[in-house]
């Protein structure tokens, strides 16, 4: 049975009528790697209701940071986001996840794959110095529907390149590129759609995609994490077989039930 201590919120922020970040304090016990995530949970009613959270804060931070989509009527959801500072929480204490630099082959560059709130094992893993000592260029690809989905990525970036320590470094080696499905926008379409046209690469200028080169990320629903895996491996890539076992690219599967890949689609913008 998993064990969990008790945690005190430090603070919410909302970012749209259904996003929303929290920050927790932390266990002096507590250890984990970078991308990989806890079980967060509350009492309720004499039940525990507990839901896998991303970790959105780097380990070396002294509090624990999760960002959130609010579930319509969800019994744990619909109470964290009205959550104020001081309201205990409960986090359990074994760190889990497959979204690790680990179970990366070496490489040049590093492609993060996100979409709605998938970006949060991001946010812990562009602030991580051994990614920038890693690959020499950190590619986040960020999809949502509205501008709104948008701000939690672009407020990190924004903190990030002010950072006195690793500002310099994502300022050189950190490439953003963000997309939009439901509103106007610089770059519009499905992200994986842009991928698979290669205009990531080339709006960026970079080299097209190449699994001899490059290593891959990805978090999101679960029609972006089918559609990313099958174009991954038509290209080429392999995908790490499980935790500790290195391959070209990984997914979270914590999050998804089964997901296959799905025969490549032609690249598309449309609505998500």
């Amino acid at each position: 049975m998993a064990t969990y201590t008790t945690e005190r919120v430090t603070g919410v922020r909302h970012w749209s009528p259904k996003l929303f970040s929290f920050c927790t304090t932390r266990s002096a016990s507590l250890r984990f790697e970078n991308g990989q995530f806890l079980m967060i949970g509350l009492d309720i009613a004499g039940r525990r209701v507990v839901r896998a959270y991303s970790i959105a804060s780097p380990n070396y931070a002294d509090e624990l940071e999760f960002y959130s989509i609010i579930v319509p009527r969800g019994p744990l959801t619909s109470r964290l986001c009205r959550a104020e500072p001081g309201d205990q929480i409960l986090v359990s204490t074994k760190p889990t996840g497959t979204l690790v630099l680990r179970d990366l082959r070496p490489g040049r560059r590093l492609f993060l794959l996100a979409t709605g709130t998938g970006v949060a094992p991001f946010a812990a893993l562009i602030r991580d110095p051994e990614t920038y000592e890693r690959f020499e260029r950190i590619v986040l690809v960020r999809g949502g529907r509205t501008h709104e989905d948008l701000g939690y990525g672009d407020e990190l970036l924004r903190r990030l390149h002010a950072d006195p320590y690793l500002g310099a470094p994502a300022r050189r080696q950190l490439h953003d590129y963000a997309a939009l499905t439901r509103e106007p926008f610089a770059r519009v379409g499905r992200i994986t759609a842009l991928m698979s046209a290669g205009r990531v690469c080339q709006e960026l200028g970079l080299a097209p995609l190449d699994p001899r080169e490059d290593r891959v990320m990805v978090c999101g629903n679960v029609h972006m994490l089918a559609d990313a895996r099958a174009l991954l491996e038509a290209r080429g890539f392999t995908v790490s077989p499980g935790i500790g076992c290195p391959g070209d690219y990984v997914f979270e599967r914590a999050f998804v039930d089964a997901v296959e890949p799905r025969p490549a689609t032609p690249a598309r913008a449309s609505g998500a």
